[in-house]
């Protein structure tokens, strides 16, 4: 007890020391609990006949009826295809084309011609899809978005242009931090540019691109609901149509709010699970973890 006493006293005056920085987090928890607690009521409606009239409190528990109602519907299947092929598809290419592209900034030895591209790369990140989506509808021949196969291309396609930029720099960030006494040593030895690039300063990002590629995992039920949203059409719901589309039409639009609710959450679920198996593979592979 005479050990702990000390300890604390110690963690009540950090604490009054700190309070002013607690005191900050208010404003933010209240509007998360009023906006991302407090709505997570609305998952009993997939296991009740929802009536807005009744509420959430007097509507009829129905159990897991319109969860074998959803996996009875011949979509549901196409639907979730869709979710996890456009993901995998977009999480690869995406991978795939930073790392590239971070290797080739990285040999730009001209700052503001640097600077610039990576300006530029970097713009689409900001806009939303409302504005970028209507711009590619409008730049896009028609047959080729009612085209489900050239539909994928073009959402795969746009979503890497929009996203390029941000996860460029994170590696070209991760280059940075590369020790430069191996690019000396390795000069020394007679490495030209694309030894350097071959042997230091790929392997110096390998740490960032595999937790990244784990991490991306926890996405592969995240296809891009605002950018399907915004593009796609009845004429390519058999290639386009994910479940956040899927829950979105039939909830919102047809006014099915039970059997939307329960897309939703088997979809919520599925990507909890996997994120965190993504995680649990993080830590276990490179000993990431964030508490």
């Amino acid at each position: 007890m005479a050990l702990s006493a000390p300890r604390v006293v110690r963690s009540k005056a950090r604490f009054k020391e700190q309070l002013a920085l607690h005191s900050m987090l208010v404003p933010g928890v209240v509007l998360a609990f009023i906006f991302m607690i407090l709505p997570m009521i609305g998952v009993v409606m997939a296991f009740q006949d929802y009536s807005i009239v009744k509420g959430f409190f007097g509507s009829e528990f129905v159990g897991l009826k319109y969860f074998n109602r959803i996996f009875s519907r011949p979509d549901f299947l196409t639907a979730m295809w869709n979710t996890v092929f456009i993901a995998l598809v977009k999480i690869v290419c995406m991978t795939v084309l930073s790392i590239l592209f971070a290797l080739l900034m990285n040999e730009i030895m001209l700052h503001t011609v640097k600077k610039t591209v990576q300006t530029v790369l970097f713009l689409p990140y900001f806009l939303s899809w409302v504005i970028l989506g209507n711009m590619i509808i409008n730049m896009v021949p028609t047959r080729l978005m009612e085209d489900g196969d050239w539909f994928r291309v073009i959402i795969v396609g746009t979503d890497v242009w929009k996203s390029l930029g941000y996860q460029v720099i994170i590696y070209l960030a991760t280059i940075t931090n590369i020790d430069p006494t191996l690019y000396e040593a390795a000069k020394i030895d007679g490495a030209n540019h694309m030894q350097l690039c071959r042997h230091v300063t790929i392997p110096g990002l390998m740490s960032m691109i595999v937790l990244n590629a784990i991490l991306n995992i926890g996405n592969i039920m995240n296809a891009g609901f605002e950018q399907i949203l915004v593009m796609y059409n009845p004429l390519v719901y058999d290639k386009g149509d994910i479940l956040d589309t899927m829950a979105y039409r039939i909830g919102l639009l047809d006014l099915d709010y039970s059997t939307g609710a329960a897309i939703g959450l088997f979809k919520s679920g599925i990507s909890c699970a996997v994120f965190a198996f993504s995680y649990w593979l993080a830590y276990k592979v490179k000993g990431y973890k964030i508490f």
